[in-house]
């Protein structure tokens, strides 16, 4: 997933670092305003299979079968050996605490199994909130909180470091958490309050500060993020009296200026192994090192597998750094590393028997099985091996069973040989666009970050199709579909090949638009196709005009009156009309000859707020609803001319439209917005009279405000867009 750089929060000074204790059982929040719906709602996700980076990867070192995964805007995932899945362990996470979706480290107690702790928070910009702990006591079940006054970045570069959260090895009631620019913390009540203690290195407020924690015996190491490249200074540190922290003696003045990104002890051995990349990553590293050091008397050996800076066959630089390391806990010397950023020979694990005198590369003889998640291929012939592999897991009790995240999946093998995806129930698209058609095979087409359409023929598999190809897009900027011809679909994104395309088949093949503005590679935005598909308006950005096109993207005519940076909205009935919010000045913009031209309506609504949503009720002409966030939903029937304010909620961030209930004339109302007192899922059967929460404090993944849609063929069900937990569908419970 992308990652934001602003500004960083200044270094925290003092030693308070705990400001809210709450003790919560999974999901417990604010009082909802209004009755659930009768009978509740089963919640689950429109299976695309995995679809974000996973940054983390722990066995429990003390029970067969109990694993962690920890992603970078998705939340944490616990391993359930019976079912052969990955259960979610952060949904309940609320709107309000959308930042601590993401996961900076885990840490679970070998001498307790029940114990797991996580760190949470996505950015450590001045507009992100604070950091929390999670503690649990049963394994995720249920947590407490503990809020934090730093801040964390688990979308953040070195985000694959770690992990940096660590029960000590002397005390389960002590726990360490290194941070990126506050030091480091220190708890000793498993995580209830903590503590800024001493440390050797000063945080840099650009840098990483401490980028791992490892236990070895009953010494801890930290790594440093923040070594300048001095010759001699120092990035490893350890303390054996859990007071007292010293630089580790002796370390390979070559890696002054690099990041240690992993560190395993092998206990057979008492040797420590650290990975070391020129850059934190997951990108821009270049080169890389691996090393161990022989605890009992101090000695340092490199045991890089291959050094970066080789030449490639096809005359360039083979520059990589080194990622994650697992040891094997049965057999002495037995470790896997990983590359890292290998982009022209493609990143692999290495495996060696003998403590790093030799090594093979498993990429070589692996064979890949992605059937179960087609879209790995990324429209190629078959799938890579991987990238951003820094998360690396080796099976305490399976010598064989070897996992390893990459940008968008979890591989595991149990023979060294065969991989495929071990992702089932992990989910971390973040998704921009839904439509349910009226008709046809598809229920759902889903358009992601990263992964661009996806059409869904099944809910519970990820779709056979993979990505949309022809052309493949990374990220999907705009889907639409033709209200009277439904068998008709456009889409709009990032690609190598063209950034838009259209369907005849409902979203089950592509081709792309014969031509496109100059501008659409650069600032592609939202499409929108009007109600019979005769023409499409797109929309690139405030820098730029709209575009039109009457002839399926074969060519293309300004449209100056189209506000600019807009979405473009197609009334469902009527193929010549067409509408937009300009939100600099506040304004609802319409057409009433095929998108040519554009007249303003209703003013005054919300100027200068740049998020909203606007829809078109299906089946009906000019009946439009606007959400504009916390100044709430107003409502036009007259085609925007004027707007009425909906009383029956004060914030609407999206709202979308499915199947009527029986009996009623009007199709049912999905909102994403806020009742009373809290912003949770909603919907309305009498047209936003009134409302029905549908999901419930269990079910809230965080920041849900992209989009919303319901099933226009099955009454109730709703299609949520999150930020990281992929398209989430509920159903009433009959």
């Amino acid at each position: 997933m992308s990652t934001f750089h602003l500004s960083r929060r200044s270094v925290l000074a003092g030693t308070a670092a705990v400001t809210a204790v709450v003790s919560l059982p999974l999901g417990q929040g604010q009082a909802a305003a209004v009755t659930p719906a009768t009978g509740g709602y089963r919640w689950r996700n429109a299976v695309q299979g995995g679809t974000g980076f996973i940054t983390g990867v722990l066995f429990h070192p003390s029970v067969r079968g109990l694993a962690y995964l920890r992603t970078d805007i998705g939340g944490a995932y616990r391993w359930d050996d019976r079912t052969d899945r990955w259960i979610p362990l952060t949904d309940h996470l609320g709107w309000d605490d959308w930042n601590l979706l993401g996961v900076e480290a885990m840490a679970v107690d070998p001498a307790h199994p029940n114990r797991v702790y996580l760190s949470l928070g996505t950015y450590a910009q001045s507009w992100a909130g604070n950091g929390a702990v999670l503690r649990s006591e049963d394994r995720g079940a249920t947590w407490q909180r503990t809020d934090l006054t730093v801040k964390f970045g688990a979308n953040e570069d070195g985000r694959g470091c770690g992990e940096r959260l660590l029960v000590d090895p002397r005390d389960s009631d002590t726990l360490w958490l290194g941070t990126r620019h506050d030091g480091l913390l220190k708890s000793t009540d498993r995580g209830a309050t903590f503590k800024t203690v001493s440390f050797p290195a000063a945080p840099s407020a650009t840098g990483q500060g401490i980028t791992l924690l490892v236990a070895a015996g009953r010494s801890v190491y930290a790594g440093w993020g923040d070594s300048d490249g001095t010759a001699g200074k120092p990035n490893l540190y350890r303390t054996s009296d859990g007071t007292t922290w010293e630089a580790v003696p002796g370390q390979p003045a070559g890696n002054a200026a690099k990041v240690p990104v992993r560190a395993a002890y092998d206990r057979h051995t008492r040797e420590l192994y650290v990975t070391y990349a020129n850059a934190p990553g997951p990108n821009g590293q270049s080169d890389g090192s691996v090393h161990k050091l022989r605890t009992t008397n101090g000695k340092w050996s490199e045991v890089t597998p291959v050094k970066p800076g080789g030449a490639t066959n096809d005359g360039g630089t083979d520059s990589f750094g080194y990622g994650g390391v697992a040891v094997d806990a049965r057999n002495p010397g037995t470790v896997v590393v990983s590359t890292n950023n290998r982009w022209s020979l493609v990143d692999t694990l290495y495996r060696s028997t003998d403590g790093g005198r030799t090594w093979r590369s498993l990429k070589d003889k692996a064979v890949l099985d992605v059937s179960e998640t087609p879209y790995l291929t990324f429209g190629a012939d078959k799938p890579k091996f991987g990238w951003w592999i820094q998360a690396v897991g080796l099976d305490p009790y399976d010598s064989r069973h070897i996992v390893y995240g990459t940008g968008a999946t979890l591989y595991g093998t149990r023979d060294l040989k065969h991989w495929a995806p071990q992702i089932r129930g992990v989910e971390e698209a973040s998704i921009r666009q839904l439509i349910s058609p009226p008709s046809g095979t598809a229920h759902l087409l889903s358009g992601s970050g990263d992964i661009g359409v996806m059409y869904h023929e099944r809910l519970t598999a990820s779709p056979s199709r993979g990505m949309a190809s022809n052309p493949v897009f990374g990220t999907a900027t705009g889907l639409s579909l033709a209200a009277a011809k439904p068998s008709y679909v456009v889409r709009a994104g990032w690609g190598d090949n063209g950034n838009g395309a259209f369907s005849n088949d409902g979203g089950k093949t592509w081709a792309p638009f014969k031509a496109q503005p100059d501008v659409a590679k650069s600032a592609p935005g939202p499409i929108s196709t009007n109600a019979d598909g005769s023409v499409l308006l797109w929309s690139f950005g405030t820098a730029n005009p709209g575009y039109r096109s009457a002839d399926n993207g074969a060519g293309w005519s300004e449209v100056a009156s189209f506000p600019k940076g807009a979405v473009p909205v197609a009334d469902p009935v009527d193929p010549a009309r067409f509408y937009a919010f300009d939100t600099t000045t506040g304004t609802l913009f319409a057409s009433t000859d095929s998108g040519r031209t554009f007249t303003a309506r209703a003013t005054g609504l919300n100027s200068g707020d740049t998020e909203f949503q606007l829809v078109a009720a299906p089946g009906r002409s000019g009946d439009l609803w606007l959400s504009l966030k916390w100044n709430g939903l107003y409502r036009s029937t007259d085609g925007g001319a004027t707007f009425t304010k909906v009383a029956s909620c004060w914030a609407s961030y999206t709202l979308g439209f499915g199947k009527a209930a029986e009996g009623a004339s009007y199709p049912a109302l999905y909102m994403v917005g806020s009742t009373e007192t809290i912003t949770a899922v909603y919907r309305s059967d009498d047209e936003a009279k009134t409302w029905v929460r549908v999901n419930d404090d269990q079910h809230q993944w965080g920041w849900i405000g992209a989009t919303i849609t319901g099933d226009p063929r099955v009454h109730g069900r709703v299609y949520i867009a999150t930020n990281g937990r992929g398209v989430q569908y509920g159903e009433p419970v009959r």
